[in-house]
């Protein structure tokens, strides 16, 4: 396992020069089982083992970074994987989809289910109906967040992290920022970006967090999941250019683009030390620049 971090000294126009900014580089854990997924996966497999389930069951969209990372996992671990995945119509497009093409190599089958029928996912006869057609699974939630899955992302932080003063994450299903907080010093603030409009998942931080040190920044989703705007692909290939770092446009490149502008809104405090979580998620990055080669936008270097 590989933990890296790069100080960014520099940054493009900061009025505060007195801002500390470290990035845990969690994308160089492994190179398909990267970052937050390594870690929710990694508890959820061993229990899978010990409870001698054969198959792994989850759940995920189009461009799903889990369903990747659960397909490779899987292989490697010696399970079967099943994907059900938002979208009949992507039955059709599974060659044309980088995502679901990689976790068809590693062995995942699919069954592709409507929109309104994926809502109900976590219903009961849902469930039911699933184990009835595929026989005994391990359940892994949408995103891979639950119990297992927070534990194992309270690992993100050790000691050598505890004289930073923020922790900045992206926020998707909670359970990354829920083991960070967990995982945090008393005079720490976690600050979690939402790729998602709303700040309803606060809720959803609330069954798995043990601590009250946290906030949600609601104000760079560019629109919602999935959605981006070309100054966040700006941002991301100027990022990468100045500080060899890739940002992925659903997680991370939203989250150091609220980083910056906070900092040049002075949103920290003179001196502060901030780290922030690079989650991995590179892998959507593919499938990303066919859509935006679709709509004549600038591609993601």
């Amino acid at each position: 396992m590989i933990q890296n971090k790069k100080v960014i000294n520099e940054t493009v126009g900061l009025k505060n020069s007195f801002i500390k900014l470290v990035i845990k580089r969690e994308d160089l854990i492994h190179p398909f089982i990267s970052g937050n997924k390594y870690r929710k996966l990694k508890y959820n497999i061993l229990k899978a083992k010990e409870l001698k389930k054969a198959t792994l069951l989850t759940f995920g969209g189009a461009y799903s970074n889990h369903i990747a990372a659960t397909a490779y996992a899987g292989r490697s671990s010696g399970f079967k994987t099943i994907g059900v995945i938002r979208g009949d119509e992507l039955n059709r497009k599974i060659e044309s989809n980088p995502t679901l093409k990689f976790a068809k190599s590693c062995g995942m089958e699919f069954k592709f289910v409507s929109r309104e029928e994926y809502r109900l996912k976590s219903k009961n006869n849902f469930i039911e109906n699933l184990t009835i057609e595929f026989g005994e699974f391990y359940l892994i939630p949408e995103g891979g967040t639950n119990d297992l899955a927070v534990k194992g992302c309270e690992e993100i932080l050790n000691d050598e992290d505890s004289d930073f003063d923020f922790i900045c994450c992206c926020v998707g299903t909670g359970g990354t920022i829920s083991g960070l907080i967990n995982a945090s010093k008393p005079h720490q603030k976690i600050l979690g970006f939402p790729a998602l409009k709303g700040d309803f998942i606060q809720e959803d931080i609330r069954k798995f967090a043990r601590k009250n040190n946290w906030d949600i920044i609601t104000d760079y989703h560019f629109g919602g999941y999935g959605k981006i705007k070309p100054e966040l692909i700006t941002f991301i290939n100027d990022f990468n250019r100045r500080y060899h770092i890739p940002l992925d446009p659903v997680y991370t490149g939203k989250m150091m683009y609220g980083i910056f502008d906070l900092i040049e809104k002075q949103f920290f405090p003179d001196g502060s030390k901030i780290l922030a979580i690079h989650t991995g998620g590179l892998q959507g990055i593919e499938g990303m620049n066919i859509r935006l080669k679709q709509k004549g936008w600038p591609q993601i270097e």
